[in-house]
Formats: C-alpha cells, structure tokens, sequence
C-alpha cells in the first residue's frame, strides 16, 4: 500500500484522473473537489487519516452533515464525491479496502423544477431592449437557451464556429465535452442575427473571438452573470416562480412533451445519458397526463 505523504498532491491527481479518465466537467470535479474537503476536514478534526476513514466513519460524517442542516440531496452530491475519491484511492494502492463502497445514498424525494409558461418567456424577452447592447444579447441567450434546451455552461461556451444557421442546427458541448447536435428554431436564429450586428460594439477580446455571448467587456459570459439577468428580467415581469437559467432547459422539455415530443429525442437534445433523468418531465404536467390516459387507454374509449 502507497503512503499518501502530501494530500495536495493525490488531489491534484484525483482531478486528473476525474477529467482525463473519467471524462466529468470542471464543474463536477470542483464539486467534487468541495465534497472531499468537507470529508478532511471532519476526519482531521476527529484525529483520522483519510487512509483510516472506515465505513462507520463515513456513516459518522453524514450524520453531522445532518445535524448542521445539509440536506437529504446535498448529502447525496457529497456521497457521489466521496465514492468517486476513494475509488480513486483504492485504485491508486492508497488503501486496500475502499470503505465507501458499501456507503447508501440519502433516500431524497423526487423535486419537480418549476416550469414557464410561453406566454411568460415571451414577457420575459419582451423586457429586453434591443435597441441596446445588454438588451439585444440578452434577447438572445434567453431564446437560444430555450430554445435548444441549454445548459447555463453550454450557453455561454456556444462557439460561432457551432453555428449552422443555414441548416437550422447548432453544435453543444456538453457535460464530459460530449457534443450533441441540436436543432434551432427560426426565431432563436433571428435574436442571433440581431445579436451578431452589435456583438463587436463593446470590443472582443483575442480568446473569446469563437464565443457567442459576450459581456460588456467584450468577454466570456459567466454562468453567475446569466443568472442574475434571468431573475432582474423575472422581477420585472413580476414572476414569483424559482427561476434559474436552467428553468428554460425544464421549460424546453415540457413543452417539447406537452407538444407530443418522443421522449427518446428530448433525451438525446438535452444530452441526458439516461432516459431516467428525462422522465421527470413526464410527472410534470399532470393535466398533459390525463389527457393521453383519456385519449389512448383502451377503458376509455
């Protein structure tokens, strides 16, 4: 068994392993890199090696998770960190036995994502002036997200190079930078040419020349900027509802199978490598449900 003699060190090559071997993003792996800090820093308060870490140990450190407050789904991301880091421990020599194999999962309830009407992204893209800078991108991003069911980090890393306007499809990178290919409405194609007259009004800088969407420093978008644009355009449409970037990607879904989508293709243009993730949207629309058990089940007839 190897010593582990500076824990910097193995976790600087845990993140190797995790992007170059495992193919998860940067922003799993951060996660991930946050779950284990959690984890040192309850096994050095209680005097443990993370070589000694036991299963009992590991129940010990969710039970205080709990205690603080952490909830039944947090406690669930910080498992999936916790496995990933001692499977990587074990496969490395740094320990023999790896105690989270064994460690259950927080039984969680399934949450719903809130979900906008039409008629309330159109009030939402209504509040963007594109007469400016800010409003005509902003008009943008929000139709292409909806549009195409995007991701808030592949909205901002979207590539001109990844537009296919004339063929009416764009190019994602997604999660693991897996592409998909995703068709794009007419409508989020024109907000892309309007944004494209003003995109060089603030100036580009040389390592965001391919990047769609640009701040006002002529730079790459953060996923934070994006998302208080979405909640100032809600509060002045007066929507109470829990609104992030990502409620356009639930949005897109829905309505997609409200319309009589096939699930198989919802799957594949959000990119979810499970058709379990993507039913969640058919618990969703309950109405939509009905409807279909009256139309298509043979009782009712």
């Amino acid at each position: 068994m190897e010593k582990i003699d500076n824990i910097d060190d193995v976790l600087i090559r845990f993140n190797a392993f995790m992007i170059f071997e495992k193919g998860l993003s940067k922003n799993t792996v951060e996660g991930y890199d946050d779950d284990v800090a959690k984890l040192l820093r309850y096994a050095a308060a209680t005097g443990k090696s993370v070589e000694s870490v036991g299963l009992d140990d590991l129940h010990d450190f969710l039970a205080a998770l709990h205690d603080v407050g952490i909830s039944p789904r947090s406690q669930a991301r910080i498992v999936s960190g916790i496995r990933a880091f001692f499977h990587y421990l074990k496969v490395e020599g740094y320990i023999d036995n790896n105690p989270a194999r064994l460690l259950e999962l927080p039984k969680i309830g399934r949450r719903l994502p809130d979900v906008l009407t039409t008629d309330e992204i159109d009030a939402i893209e209504a509040q963007c002036d594109t007469s400016t800078y800010d409003g005509c991108r902003n008009r943008a991003m929000i139709e292409t997200a909806y549009s195409c069911g995007l991701r808030v980090s592949e909205l901002v890393s979207l590539k001109i190079s990844n537009l296919y306007i004339e063929e009416e499809y764009i190019i994602v990178e997604g999660k693991g930078q897996k592409q998909r290919m995703v068709p794009i409405s007419a409508s989020a194609i024109d907000a892309i040419k309007a944004w494209m007259e003003r995109r060089g009004d603030k100036g580009i800088k040389n390592d965001d020349r391919d990047t769609l969407f640009l701040n006002r420093m002529g730079g790459k978008m953060s996923r934070v900027m994006v998302f208080y644009v979405i909640k100032d355009l809600c509060a002045r449409c007066n929507i109470m509802k829990n609104i992030s970037p990502h409620t356009l990607r639930h949005s897109f879904a829905t309505h997609l199978l409200e319309g009589g989508a096939n699930l198989r293709a919802i799957q594949q243009m959000l990119g979810h490598e499970s058709i379990t993730t993507t039913e969640i949207y058919v618990h969703i629309d309950r109405s939509f449900l009905r409807e279909e058990i009256l139309k298509y089940h043979p009782r009712n007839r």
